[in-house]
């Protein structure tokens, strides 16, 4: 063991930068093995499981301890904050869903709160996976990679979609019934003529699988870019020598670009929950109507 803890920090002394951002890119596999396919059910990426479980046990918690702590008189500030977000995703829910939204409008809550606690891990500074990893060596622990931000990982944000358009057709199933949704597929948007139903058949799987890629791969392209930014700028400081750099140089490229991004990444990080909430309530609302 002592062998491969002195390996491995060989190995970071010796680190590219290329080498540097790939590594903080892989993710603690159940294999060891990198995933060399799109699609590979043999590998289960390990940190994405425990930091998207942790989280939505996180937003649980805190929508748990909001109601409880719910008050009919004035409000305090985390009550107001809540109740803000239950209103909005509420009213969204109204104006898109025409039908029962007992569960379509807090499944928007949990899902725009979700994302927001998701996406906030990636203002973590990149380094301290690093540092985390490093100490934990002197203990005999070995953890090769680990990535923090499950919604840089297109396996989380593909999974997030595709349960989406399951509940997509769970809807369309209990709202226009088995026989109503098959006539639906073969008869728009181009009418209900026989010699129709294969284009409009063919449109209509073409656009389901579009839902589906899309909401994922928007998510996941925004966060990975921001995560990419992230290691861009912790490298502007040790561009020369790839090593600490206290000079006014590497001031500017750690903490005053990096703070400047954080402050817009923020932005992102709501934008993109926002976005994700109400396309997964478009689509619901689209279930709910008749063609």
């Amino acid at each position: 063991m002592s062998s491969e803890v002195n390996q491995a920090h060989a190995a970071a002394e010796q680190m590219t930068p290329t080498a540097y951002i790939s590594e903080h890119l892989q993710n603690l596999t159940s294999t060891g093995e990198h995933q060399a396919a799109i699609i590979d059910f043999s590998i289960i990426n390990l940190d994405t499981i425990f930091w998207a479980s942790l989280m939505g046990l996180l937003t649980v918690f805190i929508l748990l301890i909001a109601a409880r702590r719910a008050t009919p008189g004035v409000p305090g500030r985390f009550q107001c904050f809540v109740e803000m977000l239950v209103e909005m995703a509420d009213t969204q829910a109204k104006s898109i869903v025409h039908g029962d939204r007992s569960y379509i409008a807090p499944l928007a809550l949990f899902v725009f709160f979700w994302i927001i606690l998701l996406n906030t891990l990636d203002l973590i500074p990149v380094d301290w996976v690093l540092g985390v990893n490093h100490f934990i060596e002197s203990f005999g622990v070995h953890v090769p990679h680990h990535k923090l931000v499950p919604t840089t990982d297109l396996n989380a944000t593909m999974g997030m979609s595709m349960s989406v358009l399951l509940l997509v057709f769970f809807y369309s199933f209990k709202v226009k019934g088995f026989g109503g949704f098959l006539h639906e597929l073969i008869s728009a948007p181009f009418g209900a003529k026989w010699y129709l139903a294969p284009f409009n058949l063919s449109l209509n799987i073409i656009e389901y699988l579009a839902k589906g890629v899309s909401l994922g791969m928007r998510l996941f392209g925004n966060m990975y870019a921001g995560e990419l930014v992230f290691l861009l700028i912790a490298l502007l400081g040790s561009v020369w020598t790839f090593n600490l750099d206290l000079s006014l140089f590497g001031l500017v490229g750690h903490v005053i670009a990096g703070s400047a991004w954080a402050i817009f990444h923020i932005l992102v990080i709501l934008l993109q929950a926002f976005i994700f909430m109400m396309l997964t309530l478009v689509y619901i609302g689209q279930a709910h109507s008749h063609h």
